[in-house]
């Protein structure tokens, strides 16, 4: 359903699933193990999505390179997917060809994520300029104001650049990202207590005991075991052996980016935004509460759109990808005016 400042106005359709009951319970202990590393069954769709393959290339942003994927054709308007922590652009892989026919579409890794180049250290200011980069190296800017959608972490350094570029900016849609008064964080962070020192990333001595540990942050269960293979199948690369780890497969994401790291203040950002403003929630979300929503809805520019995914939950182009792009496509046709 889509709410403005509380009402309802459109409900959502979502895709079947297989069992209501197992939607509610935990994750099993490895998604993936009972495949013994073949891809699990896939249905034709996401097949035809994955065939239709992205050009790949890399910009540099404060002398690093930063993986950046591509679909459409050029002088279309634009459309930038942005992913979540420790994910990367292949997040986008089986939902951007769903536009590719209307938009020239990209998605990129941040830096310290996919393929893109790990940094001695990390601030908001620099994946702001990220997006910016991106966006024009993938000319989504050569029909006019593109189109920005960033899931969870993505929807930080999103809201940030439209607060600081929305006039550049068509608009921008934040996807099960909450936007938490300071109060709240503030709890949050003292209930979960002071952070552990980051360690390096586990390597494993076969791919096949890597793909093994694949597993969802925040913990969820998942139906659809084809999207969650092909994510983790692109979240894993070899090391070689070196003086503190033998050699096999870790993790690309860097353990340490957060050290140091401020993440500025999301509500002051979603409150300044120079262009329009649209929040997706999945429905089963853990961080979806009235609370939350409502103070999102607050901080918002007026009149920004809620939609929430039915039989969703945080990670919403997994759970429920045709109804993400359906939403999504539903936004953009008649939205923003």
């Amino acid at each position: 359903m889509i709410r403005y400042s509380g009402r309802t106005i459109l409900e959502s359709p979502a895709q079947t699933t297989a069992d209501a009951g197992a939607a509610q319970s935990a994750a099993p202990p490895s998604l993936l193990a009972s495949f013994n590393g073949a891809p699990p069954p896939a249905p034709a769709w996401f097949d035809d999505a994955i065939r239709h393959a992205p050009a790949r290339d890399f910009v540099e942003v404060r002398g690093a390179r930063v993986e950046m994927l591509t679909w459409g054709e050029r002088g279309k308007p634009g459309l930038l997917f942005l992913h979540g922590n420790g994910a990367h652009a292949d997040w986008w892989s089986f939902i951007a060809p769903f536009f590719a026919a209307d938009y020239r579409v990209a998605a990129m890794s941040w830096t310290g994520m996919g393929n893109s180049d790990h940094r001695a250290q990390y601030d908001l200011d620099v994946f702001v300029e990220e997006i910016m980069t991106v966006a024009r190296a993938a000319g989504l800017f050569d029909a006019g104001k593109p189109v920005f959608v960033g899931h969870s972490f993505g929807g930080l350094p999103l809201t940030a650049c439209a607060s600081r570029h929305g006039a550049e900016i068509a608009a921008a849609i934040t996807v099960d990202s909450p936007v938490m008064s300071p109060e709240r964080r503030r709890d949050r962070r003292s209930r979960r207590g002071p952070l552990k020192t980051p360690q390096p990333n586990r390597v494993y001595p076969t791919w096949q005991e890597a793909m093994n540990r694949f597993r969802f942050q925040p913990v969820q269960p998942c139906d659809n075991l084809y999207i969650a293979d092909f994510i983790a199948r692109g979240s894993l690369k070899q090391v070689a052996a070196t003086a503190d780890s033998p050699a096999g497969f870790t993790w690309k994401f860097d353990p340490f980016m957060w050290k140091g790291y401020h993440d500025g203040a999301p509500h002051i950002d979603m409150s300044t935004a120079q262009c329009p403003v649209a929040m997706i929630f999945g429905e089963k979300s853990i961080f979806l509460t009235e609370k939350i929503i409502d103070y999102a809805l607050e901080v918002a520019p007026p009149g920004s759109p809620c939609v929430m995914i039915p039989e969703a939950h945080h990670h919403i182009m997994v759970d429920q990808p045709l109804a993400f792009v359906s939403a999504l496509r539903g936004l953009l046709a008649g939205w923003p005016r």
